[in-house]
């Protein structure tokens, strides 16, 4: 996806248009461009962008750091301890064969009100994402104290 980044950013400013590096999140009312059928549909966003009069676009990547990747396995070891043989782990653990590839671009551009985005992911990226998300759902589960429930009945 290196290729792909670098290919975006030369698109875009060869519409006259800037990369803005910049992220949005989920606190900004969004609208997905969904075209998972054609792996270049992103042109497609840049050419909506600047028909829509957007002077720019948002652009942002993420790139797998080993640091990260070492502590999501420590978190699952944490989490799965004293069992140390959970797919989880190994699984995070063959991330390391992506280590300074780039899992995810996201493109947008602000028209009326709404931002408009685009996202690429690789399956290795959304993998990842899945294994992070295990690990927050982990920690909100609540864990019900049964001895202070017993010590209220009696």
């Amino acid at each position: 996806m290196h290729t792909l980044k670098d290919d975006m950013v030369a698109f875009i400013q060869g519409h006259g248009l800037r990369a803005v590096p910049a992220y949005v999140g989920e606190e900004v009312p969004t609208v997905l461009w969904e075209d998972e059928e054609n792996p270049d549909s992103w042109k497609d966003f840049v050419e909506a962008a600047k028909a829509a009069g957007a002077p720019f676009l948002t652009m942002s990547d993420v790139t797998l750091d080993q640091e990260e990747l070492d502590l999501l396995v420590e978190e699952l070891q944490e989490t799965n301890f004293p069992d140390e043989e959970v797919p989880e782990i190994e699984e995070a653990q063959t991330l390391s064969a992506h280590v300074g590839s780039v899992g995810f671009i996201q493109l947008g551009f602000a028209h009326q009100g709404v931002v408009f985005l685009h996202e690429n992911t690789t399956e290795w990226y959304e993998h990842y994402q899945q294994l992070l998300d295990s690990l927050e759902n982990f920690g909100n589960v609540v864990i019900e104290d049964t001895d202070e429930d017993d010590d209220e009945e009696q």
